[in-house]
């Protein structure tokens, strides 16, 4: 057999006294696409960064087809075939397509640049990923988030990139870009490129990897072909232990209505909603991008403006502020926790404790001991793993951060729960314990109303699960009588009207 592509053997790195990685190895041959699966915090950043030159590992080998490879930074590691495609894509939005392609590595002769060379290799790669209509001199800003992804992947060709890994490519793609990315891989593949895929979807990554490697606490706990590997099996190597169920059945029974919305319409989105929501019920909202789900939870929580209707909390309208929304009892969790979900820079106690300190203040004063030691309570109910209450939130891994905006709405004391894409980007086994978690509060009589992309988990979890289109409300029924496809068939029907 023909040696990998790339082979990393006995990959370690600690930073202090905590170690990363220990004795790690990965094994990608050309011509193929292995997932890379952990959990948040199991390592795989800290081993990508050790393959792109970002990190020196501290112990370990590396080669890159059949000769010793070890950058000293990541443009050494581009220079020697490998290319990173991040989650948050690198481009410069005001410049052209084909200007970043070729961005610090123009074509030049006798010092002038040479559009008609640089074009011509821009136009080759894109024809090579299947996009030969994306026009070289479109500014990037101009373009949706998936023909960017494209230009990204286009720049790694020109470098002649041999090896490419995809961290988590898909989480802010529709459907549709998705599809396409994976054909793109596909060529990728045909070309002779060897792909390492880290995602969070397993049957995402049986759409697009041969093999795979699980990291687990910093180690390799195991590797194969996917062929032959259960999804129970690949999540019990993730999580340690074996895995029952990836949707935890918390039994809970709806009771009288909660939150009640009469005709509620945004500015452009949504557009008279009405909907009546019951304590102890999770109710999902499918639909495409740009649906308008994300903006019907801001209108509720009185983040965006509400043009006409009403929203009543346990029979009561009260004012439109977000304050307002806090002490009627919603809760709100973004789909952008490091925007505008969290306070990044801030202790996990200040983003868990800053929308309800009363329990905390006497007399004007703020009992921090107090605070750190209910905090404290918080990380370990929904197993947050840090130091101490004090750690910055920027610092903790995804899932972790999820968790600290979940406990903040929890310890809020919020009677109806707003979750906008609560498990986008986070671990199998995390997301487990959040439909775990979801169930519980239903079952403790909590309403809860759960946005997502991933119209699984929306069926598994659900009671009742509505499709948005166009900023309405198209259908609500309960989630054993939908199927991902007819869901599909509503959100997309819908769009087309």
């Amino acid at each position: 057999m023909a040696s990998p592509l790339l082979r990393m053997t006995g990959i370690s790195k600690s930073f202090g006294a905590t170690p990363a990685l220990r004795d790690v190895a990965l094994e990608v041959r050309a011509g193929e696409a292995i997932a890379l699966i952990g959990e948040n915090g199991a390592g795989k950043s800290t081993l990508m960064k050790v393959l792109s030159g970002a990190h020196a590992p501290d112990a370990g080998t590396m080669e890159l087809e059949g000769r010793p490879y070890a950058p000293v930074n990541p443009h050494q590691a581009r220079l020697a075939g490998v290319a990173m495609i991040y989650q948050e894509l690198n481009l410069a939005p005001d410049l052209s397509v084909e200007d970043n392609i070729m961005l610090g590595q123009e074509q030049r002769r006798f010092g002038w640049l040479d559009r008609p060379a640089q074009r011509r290799k821009v136009c080759e790669a894109l024809d090579r990923l299947g996009h030969p209509g994306l026009r070289p001199e479109t500014e990037v800003r101009r373009l949706s988030v998936g023909a960017k992804q494209v230009v990204e992947i286009a720049r790694a060709l020109v470098l002649d990139a041999r090896l490419m890994v995809f961290d988590e490519p898909t989480s802010s793609l529709t459907q549709a870009d998705a599809r396409k990315l994976f054909d793109v891989i596909g060529r990728l593949k045909q070309s002779g490129c060897g792909i390492v895929y880290i995602s969070h979807f397993l049957e995402e990554i049986r759409q697009v990897c041969d093999r795979y490697t699980v990291l687990r606490d910093g180690t390799t706990a195991g590797s194969g072909d996917l062929a032959g590997a259960t999804e129970s099996h690949i999540v019990s190597l993730m999580v340690g232990r074996p895995v029952a169920e990836l949707f935890p059945a918390v039994p809970h029974q709806p009771g009288e209505v909660v939150l009640s919305l009469e005709g509620l319409s945004g500015r452009k989105s949504p557009r008279d909603v009405s909907l009546d929501v019951r304590r102890g019920e999770i109710l999902g909202i499918a639909g495409l991008v740009g649906a308008g789900r994300t903006e019907l939870l801001r209108c509720l929580f009185a983040l965006d403006p509400v043009r006409s209707g009403q929203v009543r909390v346990a029979g009561v309208a009260g004012v439109a502020t977000p304050q307002a929304r806090i002490r009627s009892g919603l809760g709100f969790v973004s789909e952008d926790r490091k925007g505008e979900g969290l306070a990044q820079s801030r202790s996990i106690a200040d983003n868990v404790t800053y929308s309800r300190l009363g329990p905390y203040s006497r007399w004007g004063c703020l009992s921090l001991g107090r605070r750190r030691t209910a905090t404290a309570k918080w990380m370990n109910r929904l197993s947050i793993k840090a130091r101490s209450p004090e750690q910055e939130v920027q610092s903790l891994s995804g899932g972790n951060q999820q968790k600290v905006a979940l406990a903040r709405v929890l310890h809020q004391e919020a009677d109806v729960l707003l979750l906008d894409e609560p498990t986008r980007g986070i671990d199998v086994g995390t997301k487990s314990e959040i439909y775990r978690l979801m169930g519980e509060l239903a079952a403790s009589g909590k309403a809860v109303i759960f946005v997502s992309s991933y119209v699984t988990e929306l069926l598994e979890v659900c009671d009742r699960v509505g499709v948005m289109s166009r900023g309405r409300l198209r259908d609500v029924r309960s989630a054993d009588d939908w199927t991902e496809e007819s869901v599909m068939a509503c959100a997309i029907a819908a769009e087309l009207e």
